[in-house]
């Protein structure tokens, strides 16, 4: 009876073990689907994709890079996280564009413009001219931030 059971639970395993969490989704897939979420202000869905993908690629710095986008831009945004999140990115990938825009502008969030001309002049190396979409968006937001009278 006794090795029955075992017989019974050893064969069972393979079944539980994908019922218990396995997921076979892509980080590509996770990614897109995130994108989408974050598109459509979903939150909880696009930490939900982002978390997953991290679970699965814990080295890629697009998905660091989506967390701390979510993290900064969400309505109670958690800076700290972010920044960890945008500290990794650049850890894996130092010139990635979107990581050292996001990072900007989450320094000017923090009110550390100085910080964000920095991720500027990189973006600026990085891109190898000013026209680039992340530089061009990042000049803005610092320039936006200047104009504003309380900065």
């Amino acid at each position: 009876m006794k090795h029955t059971v075992i017989a019974a639970v050893l064969a069972a395993a393979p079944i539980l073990a994908l019922a218990v969490g396995s997921d076979d989704t892509p980080v590509s897939e996770r990614l897109a689907n995130a994108h989408k979420a974050i598109a459509a202000k979903e939150w909880r869905a696009a930490m939900r994709e982002l978390n997953a993908a991290l679970r699965d690629e814990p080295k890629n710095p697009e998905v660091h890079n989506l967390l701390g986008y979510t993290y900064r831009v969400r309505p109670e945004p958690d800076l700290k996280k972010s920044f960890q999140h945008y500290e990794t990115a650049l850890k894996l990938n130092p010139d990635h564009k979107a990581t050292l825009e996001y990072l900007g502008e989450a320094y000017l969030m923090d009110k550390r413009p100085a910080e964000a001309e920095k991720q500027l002049v990189r973006l600026e190396q990085v891109c190898g001219n000013k026209t680039c979409p992340e530089y061009q968006e990042l000049f803005k937001a610092i320039a936006d931030y200047k104009a504003k009278p309380a900065n």
